[in-house]
Formats: structure tokens, C-alpha cells, sequence
């Protein structure tokens, strides 16, 4: 049975948001990625598509590397959400992160045509600054770990009419 995500951060975010590559539910040709928790982990369910591919058989680690980054800034916004007294689905708008850093380490080839499960733990390093640490599991095996730093968007990202 293949795990889902019901309620996501990014299923959240607001529509002047929701158009990132990784994880933007309104960019049509993006990933799509979406975040939430299990337990006190955060989790991504992901498959890559055909195109996704390094070598037949085998995911492109560009598309790693968007997931644990997309994940890392979708977890820091559930937890900052949690700690505010929010949950996704509960009507508040989330806030909204972005990266700060990115740390990604491939320790095996990572299988095409199966759900890569990104699986994410929180640790708050300032009030708008967050640390989490993400593995990649395919089938029980950890095929990628990263790290992602991410901080509250700044506000200079909004768009200015």
C-alpha cells in the first residue's frame, strides 16, 4: 500500500506562493512536492516521473536535490505553523520559507519507478531560522541525506505592484 500525504503545508500556502518548481500546487509542469506530519517527523511521498532519469533504472540527483530542499522548507513551515498553534487545514496561513542552505549527500544509487519517501526532523535555530535534516528512503534503504537551513521569506520577496 503506497503512503499519501492528506494534509500538506504547501496545500496551504497562499496563491502569490504556490508557484515553485518543487513544490508550487499552481506551477503545472512542477514536482508538486507536498509535506506533512507523521508523528513527530515531517514526510514527503514523491515518485519521480520518466523523465526524472540519470540512467535507465535510476533517479537524476538534480530531482534528490529538489525533494530534500522543497521538503526542508515545507517542514520548517509546518513546525513554525505548529509551535504559532496551527495545524495545515485549520484555516491560518503558513508561513512561508526559503532556503538559506543546502546540503545534500547520494549514498546509493536511488531506484526509478518507485515512491521515494523524504522523511524530515526539525530543529528550530532561531525564531526565523530552521535546520532540518531529511532522508531519502526507497524500500527501508536511505539512498540520499541532506541537510536544509531555511529561513521566514523575507518580505522583499513580495511582489511589489
Amino acid at each position: 500500500m503506497e503512503e499519501n500525504i492528506v494534509k500538506a503545508i504547501q496545500d496551504e500556502y497562499p496563491d502569490d506562493f504556490a508557484w515553485c518548481y518543487g513544490c508550487g500546487r499552481l506551477n503545472e509542469k512542477g514536482h508538486h512536492i507536498r509535506t506533512g506530519w507523521q508523528g513527530e517527523h515531517t514526510v514527503t511521498i514523491y515518485t519521480p516521473e520518466p523523465e526524472h532519469t540519470a540512467l535507465p533504472g535510476f533517479v537524476y540527483g538534480g530531482v534528490i536535490a529538489s525533494l530534500i530542499d522543497c521538503h526542508g522548507t515545507g517542514s520548517a513551515a509546518l513546525a513554525l505553523h505548529r509551535k504559532n498553534g496551527h495545524e495545515p487545514g485549520d484555516g491560518a496561513e503558513p508561513p512561508r520559507f526559503v532556503t538559506a542552505s543546502l546540503k545534500v549527500d547520494f549514498l546509493k544509487p536511488t531506484p526509478h519507478g518507485v515512491p521515494l519517501k523524504a522523511v524530515g526532523t526539525v530543529e528550530e535555530i532561531h525564531p526565523k531560522k530552521w535546520k532540518v535534516d531529511v532522508e531519502v528512503v526507497v524500500n527501508g534503504t536511505v539512498c540520499a541525506r541532506g541537510e536544509v537551513v531555511a529561513v521566514v521569506m523575507p518580505s522583499t520577496f513580495l511582489k511589489k505592484d
